[in-house]
């Protein structure tokens, strides 16, 4: 068998750079996928949900793509064929995943678009992540090997920050706000640039590497010998879990508690600080209605065409000045607007807007119910000034007919979809309103987190760096381990006790700690446990460990969230579930002094 050749710096950078591009990819993903299910209007008890998706993907692509990988020879190579295919496929999802809410679909149909998108997203980028960990083992011998994955690790990291502080500096010169149900410009764009610079780290990539050919490959890799003795068998997967070294599944029960608290800051962070730290106001998101015990889907209006739940809120059909049935787009009251497209508008304490501009909707009261308007304050009708005496939210005498609505045709009226009729109801008040309380994430607070969330994941990023150094220091792989996972339990823990953003950044440093030690310490101890004859599959199965703590705590997420009370302002106290995170790191730090390190050479016990 040759030896591979030593590779320049440049040509050992060239290898990796492709994952610059791909992790900008996976930050933006991990960032505002929460955030984007939540503008569109999704249930925070149902988010976690939504993650199961990123890990089962990458339990079924990663395996598949590694094996299909070792058997495929063309004129474009060997692993960059699957770069391409994944980085194609990640671009143009890339596009549509943030315009879940903007293509006139309801919040039923926008969140399942949205899921579809997540699917193929993380399918794609798992699909163009690994090309790039392979090449380096194609072309990189042992003696640089060190180096090649400490450049691919920087180029990791980098994208990572780029994709983690992209919504906020873009909020520089974009608006940060959009129409409910819609991402703000800031996210939409991040995911557009990461787009483009992903495409041009793929030209880049095709440009600069050029794979070994087969006769090539097969020379420095001893493939050339192998074909000449008896045909391997291939390991059997059962045999080999079931002669695995005491140390993988010790390592792996560390991975569950590390990874599902990590699930759980993914998910809820946004959230969490969006209500915790950013005072985000909340709101009634209308589910749907219940006449005579039958459940109804969350889109109807009233006859006439005037849309009393729309994209999960509740909107006006008028209001009454003394006794006058008027039928407003906008009301101002006092030169503050009350009503605005029939959306009662609400300041954050839940009352009618008085002094609050661009508020949205937020806490409506239930059909046929009226709302009061204390001492009558004065508005404007026709450049007319009016007392107030009540405002109804729906008119006694209309008829409920169930429709799904779409965007305004330009006219004032609605173009109607599947329309069928309901059982007459003679009052509003046998209507019931089937609702949750959720953050209001069209509110400039709640985006204004959402961006700050990517700041804080970048500061992780970058804690995680610069603790990897100090933790290479630690003799006792355990101790540094173990404390580790110890201090980003305290991080998760206390933010629960942070309320000021800026603050929030040291807690989620303390995290990077764990992080680094997550990604640096299981493999280290299991590789050094190895032979090395079935390596390669035991790091395969070893990255179920990854996946399926994530799987398991998705599925458990929205019931542990059920378990908290809810915030001051009605919410779900979504910041509980980082304090859980926390919990299952403490855990896991404990679960660490469970692990008996050994050798290859050694005997397993």
């Amino acid at each position: 068998m040759k030896s591979k050749p030593d590779l320049n710096f440049w040509k050992l950078w060239n290898l990796s750079f492709g994952f610059f591009g791909v992790q900008i990819a996976y930050a933006l993903q991990s960032s505002q996928v929460s955030r984007i299910f939540s503008t569109i209007g999704a249930d925070p008890h149902d988010l976690s949900y939504f993650w199961i998706l990123p890990p089962l993907m990458g339990l079924i692509v990663q395996p598949i793509v590694g094996a299909a990988s070792d058997r495929t020879w063309n004129r474009l190579g060997r692993r960059l064929p699957y770069l391409l295919v994944g980085a194609l496929v990640a671009i143009v999802v890339m596009c549509f995943l943030p315009n879940s809410g903007s293509l006139g679909l309801g919040v039923s149909q926008a969140i399942i678009f949205g899921l579809v998108m997540l699917m193929f997203l993380d399918t794609s980028i798992n699909m163009a992540m690994q090309p790039f960990k392979m090449l380096v083992g194609d072309f990189v011998n042992e003696r640089q090997k060190g180096l090649a994955y400490s450049i691919q690790s920087f180029l990791c990291n980098a994208g990572s920050v780029v994709g983690y502080i992209a919504p906020i500096v873009l909020a520089m010169f974009l608006s940060n706000t959009a129409p409910a149900g819609e991402v703000p410009p800031t996210v939409t764009w991040a995911f557009y640039i990461g787009a483009a610079v992903l495409l041009l780290c793929v030209i880049y990539t095709f440009a600069k590497v050029k794979e070994m050919p087969p006769a090539q490959y097969a020379d420095y890799h001893g493939l050339t010998a192998r074909r000449q003795d008896v045909p391997h068998k291939k390991p059997n997967l059962l045999q080999l879990l079931v002669n695995a070294p005491k140390v993988f599944w010790t390592i792996g029960l560390v991975q569950f508690f590390c990874w599902a608290g990590f699930l759980y800051m993914w998910t809820y962070s946004t959230d969490a600080i969006a209500g915790h730290s950013f005072d985000a106001p909340s709101e009634q998101l209308v589910t749907g209605v219940t006449i005579d015990g039958k459940k109804y889907d969350d889109k109807y209006i009233f006859n006439g065409q005037r849309p009393v739940i729309e994209n999960g809120h509740l909107t006006i059909a008028g209001f009454e000045v003394d006794g006058e049935w008027i039928e407003p787009r906008t009301v101002v009251l006092d030169g503050d607007t009350l009503v605005k497209d029939r959306k009662v508008m609400r300041d954050v304490t839940g009352s009618l807007k008085i002094a609050v501009t661009d508020a949205a909707p937020v806490q409506f009261a239930a059909a046929g119910q009226t709302v009061k308007i204390d001492n009558a304050p004065a508005f404007t009708v026709a450049d007319k000034a009016v007392a107030v005496s009540e405002l109804s939210l729906v008119s006694p005498s209309t008829t409920l007919t169930m429709a799904h609505i779409a965007k305004a045709n330009g006219s004032g009226s609605y173009v109607l979809e599947q329309t069928s009729d309901l059982p007459q109801v003679n009052s509003p008040a046998e209507v019931g309103l089937n609702y949750t309380t959720v953050l209001n994430a069209a509110s400039k607070q709640y985006q204004d987190a959402g961006d700050w969330n990517g700041v804080l994941l970048a500061i992780q990023a970058i804690a995680a760096v610069l603790w990897a150094i100090v933790l290479s220091q630690f003799r006792n792989r355990r101790l540094g381990y173990s404390l580790s996972l110890l201090i980003g339990a305290l991080g998760f823990i206390s933010v629960y006790f942070v309320t000021d953003p800026g603050l929030l950044s040291v807690c989620y440093a303390l995290m990077g700690c764990a992080w680094a030690a997550m990604l640096a310490m299981p493999f280290t101890i299991l590789t050094n446990a190895l032979s090395g004859e079935h390596i390669g599959t035991y790091l395969g199965l070893f990255n179920c460990t990854i996946c399926i703590p994530q799987i398991i705590a998705a599925l458990c997420g929205g019931l542990i969230l059920h378990c908290f009370p809810v915030a001051s302002n009605g919410a779900p106290m979504t910041v509980m579930m980082l304090v859980v995170a926390g919990v299952l790191l403490l855990v896991g730090s404990v679960a660490v002094w469970n692990i008996r390190e050994t050798f290859g050479s050694q005997k397993q016990a």
